[in-house]
């Protein structure tokens, strides 16, 4: 049974105009038009729309969608299962951010004591809206491979490996009134390097692992995420890894 574009409006919540827009941009073409020229949407259209609004609820660009979906490979049962893992992750970490909240309020009530750590629970440098990203710059298959490595990781594992992360940079912060080049500076940029390639199936060449130190900083996201353990902190990691990169070349 079709559908036209007004119902489909009401029935998912999505304004005409966006709708219109769809077809405009050819991500989602009504399989039908009625003599009268109306859009007639399918109930296959209305699947390829579910798909399309995941993504977006997923921070993907419409660019991206298009070529997911325009995609001979394009495997729907495996995208929602995809959209699910990926939902699951953003849940958890939400529900860790609004414990970490509620906890920091009765800290600062002076009702409980809190460690560095757990004031920093929840903050992940591995969160997926920086993926596509990844992927526009290094390709699917790059990515593919490195999160493959990382998704077998048992829930413990993966815990681990995040606390291991986050002293590196709690280290990093405790460092960053000092200099760069200090020899417990670089020894923290050798670890982080060592970090990077023993835990993601991805080898970091030198140069990409500058090009990783000045997105610290020109990212305004990286940048206000690493903060987070101090300010000035991503600042400090360029420096010390451009020192890094040029001492070993």
């Amino acid at each position: 049974m079709s559908m036209t574009v007004k119902e489909v409006s009401k029935l998912v919540g999505i304004s005409v105009r966006t709708l219109h827009h769809y077809d405009e941009i050819q991500l989602l073409k009504p399989d039908n038009v009625s003599s009268a020229g109306y859009r007639l949407y399918s109930e296959e259209n209305l699947d390829t729309l579910q798909q399309i609004l995941f993504y977006k609820e997923l921070d993907f660009p419409l660019s991206k969608i298009k070529a997911i979906l325009d995609d001979p490979s394009f495997d729907k049962y495996e995208a929602l299962s995809n959209h699910r893992n990926r939902l699951l992750e953003r849940r958890n970490r939400i529900d860790n951010m609004i414990q970490t909240i509620d906890q920091t309020n009765r800290y600062l009530k002076g009702e409980i004591q809190m460690t560095n750590e757990e004031k920093f629970t929840g903050f992940n440098f591995n969160d997926k809206q920086y993926e596509e990203e990844a992927r526009e710059k290094w390709g699917d298959k790059t990515i593919q491979e490195a999160n493959k490595q990382i998704n077998e990781w048992t829930t413990d594992e993966k815990l681990s490996k995040e606390e291991e992360m986050n002293q590196i940079f709690r280290t990093f912060a405790e460092l960053r009134t000092g200099s760069p080049d200090s020899e417990k500076a670089q020894s923290t940029v050798q670890k982080w390097y060592d970090y990077l390639n023993s835990n993601i199936n991805y080898t970091y060449t030198l140069d990409v692992l500058k090009g990783l130190g000045d997105m610290y900083v020109t990212d305004e996201r990286f940048m206000n995420n690493i903060d987070k353990f101090g300010t000035g902190t991503a600042q400090f990691i360029k420096e010390a890894i451009d020192i890094y990169v040029n001492n070993q070349q």
